[in-house]
């Protein structure tokens, strides 16, 4: 039998294998042996056989890596090593794979690693801007003051995700219910008049037998359907994971009328807030251009984004990188160019954080009161064409029983 096996390597890395073995056991005692650390083991089923793509890897939950940070900062402005800090937090932990990794960040800080080099070692389950952020504070002596500072990021995160879950959360309501109509409509309903009109020898209107066509279509055909849509899904998906694909998608999101500035703006004030949070830290502003823009969850604008370290290291300000990537506003290129002549750049950085945050909450508001009457108006209209092809022919045979 294969598993598949998400291993700590003795050198701090994580890793997914595919081993074989009788059982589960046997091969756990085998990886322990090899000096593995074990996190989970799972037999390889027929869809890892065929290597679909992954819907999501796993990674420590925002909400309880702040919890862990409010903790550790409370621990070391009392005045405890973190050391014996990492062992009170771990033992009053509850997510499993966090409990795992922080057994293993305590382990590699007893054998005097750093707590940022500890933690960037399990790069993929923690935020690019985390490792960096502990090491500024590691650097200027004052790591509890460093991680409050990354506490506020993270709250100021959490809120805007929060925001934009809950404002998506009705839109996306609406059109699953429009959706499941017209299925329904389309899939039992016409098929019923569909049997009813082809035992009567009348002529149907065109409309009529358009919607008879499509249902009938859809109704034979749906399983059919249903499986070339799954497989364009996970053919999409796995697109998306390649770098020429994702940034495609991501150009293409960023394109979209009224939404695409939404994913725009989301994107600068990402770049925006950690970058501050850097250099508020004191991360030089080479090395903090680098981890924040690898933050940046969409590829296009990092990609543009890419060259703003080598322009400031060849001595451009910070400003004129950004003005030369083509995807900064101006006004935030001139508040920028505000802070880094009044030497408040990383408060000048927040303030236009916030500004593409109020931004992107206004549109959405204005998005969602597009979304509503738009989505009733085409709902209605679908309803209506339906409705229509249907009782066309009965008007047409009630005409002719009067005649």
């Amino acid at each position: 039998m294969q598993f598949v096996c998400r291993l700590g390597t003795p050198d701090g890395r994580i890793a997914v294998e595919v081993r074989e073995a009788q059982g589960e056991d046997d091969l756990r005692a085998e990886l322990k042996s090899q000096g593995f650390h074990v996190f989970d083991i799972r037999r390889r089923g027929l869809l890892a056989k065929l290597r679909l793509p992954s819907l999501g890897g796993r990674r420590i939950p925002m909400q309880a890596l702040l919890i862990y940070n409010q903790e550790m900062a409370a621990l070391l402005r009392s005045g405890l090593p973190v050391l014996q800090a990492l062992e009170l937090i771990e033992d009053r932990q509850r997510d499993p794979l966090f409990r795992q990794t922080l057994g293993e960040v305590r382990q590699r800080v007893r054998g005097g690693e750093s707590l940022s080099d500890a933690v960037a070692g399990f790069g993929d389950l923690f935020p690019p801007l985390y490792a960096p952020t502990l090491k500024a504070g590691e650097r200027s002596g004052d790591l509890e003051t460093v991680i409050r500072r990354f506490i506020r990021y993270q709250r100021l995160m959490i809120d805007a995700r929060k925001k934009i879950v809950s404002a998506l959360v009705y839109p996306l309501v609406l059109v699953g219910l429009s959706i499941g109509l017209i299925a329904i409509m389309t899939i039992y309903v016409v098929p019923k008049f569909t049997a009813f009109f082809s035992g009567l020898d009348a002529e149907l209107p065109l409309l009529t037998r358009m919607t008879m066509g499509v249902s009938s279509f859809v109704s034979d055909n749906f399983l059919v359907l249903l499986v070339a849509a799954i497989l364009a899904a996970l053919a999409t998906l796995q697109w998306q994971r390649t770098p020429s694909g994702a940034a495609t998608i991501d150009r293409w999101k960023i394109g979209l009328p009224i939404i695409g500035t939404i994913f725009h703006r989301t994107a600068l004030s990402e770049f925006c807030r950690s970058l501050a949070t850097l250099l508020s830290g004191g991360l030089p502003v080479v090395s903090a251009l680098d981890v924040s823009v690898a933050s940046v969850g969409n590829t296009h604008v990092r990609n543009r984004l890419g060259s703003l370290r080598d322009r400031v290291r060849e001595g451009a300000a910070l400003n004129a990188a950004l003005d030369e990537t083509g995807v900064v506003p101006d006004l935030a290129v001139d508040l920028v160019k505000v802070g880094e002549t009044t030497g408040s750049l990383d408060s000048m950085l927040n303030s236009v954080s916030g500004f593409f945050d109020e931004e992107v909450e206004t549109r959405m508001q204005r998005l969602l009161s597009m979304i509503e009457p738009l989505m009733l108006v085409l709902m209605g209209a679908i309803v209506a064409i339906l409705l229509m092809s249907i009782y066309l022919p009965l008007f047409g045979l009630m005409g002719q029983v009067q005649y």
